[in-house]
């Protein structure tokens, strides 16, 4: 499982905003038009159900997806797990709580790190990289 590509996620949303904001902005003069020739509620729910329908599926759904997932892994993380937290330290957990880990980054230097702040658990067999 690989860590959410967060830049990705906010190119998207520099690409997809504008277009929602001048969609949101030039709907009411749509439907100021549409009433002046007779048009009513259902042209205007016609305009905003799909730009509901978009929002969702391109952006809130994909985003809770990722979240469960995100959540079970830091539910199955367990004593001899090595991570990788969002600040890039890579350790053994050795001891597991509620809401923290305990964490052996070298021989003799532990720390203890919040739940939320690892971003990847890996697998036991995976090298982890040396400092040549």
């Amino acid at each position: 499982m690989g860590a959410i590509d967060f830049h990705e996620g906010i190119s998207f949303m520099r690409k997809i905003i504008p277009l929602t904001l001048a969609s949101v902005l030039l709907a009411p003069m749509a439907m100021a038009q549409d009433a002046a020739a007779g048009g009513g509620l259902m042209s205007s729910l016609i305009m905003f159900v799909p730009l509901i329908l978009i929002f969702y599926f391109l952006l809130i759904r994909p985003q809770q997806q990722r979240q469960k997932k995100h959540r079970e892994m830091l539910d199955a993380i367990k004593k001899g797990d090595t991570i990788v937290t969002a600040g890039g330290l890579i350790g053994k957990v050795t001891r597991v709580a509620d809401a923290e880990v305990t964490v052996e980054l070298a021989d003799g230097v532990r720390v203890r790190a919040l739940k939320g702040m690892i971003a990847d658990v890996r697998d036991k067999n995976t090298p982890v990289a040396a400092n040549d």
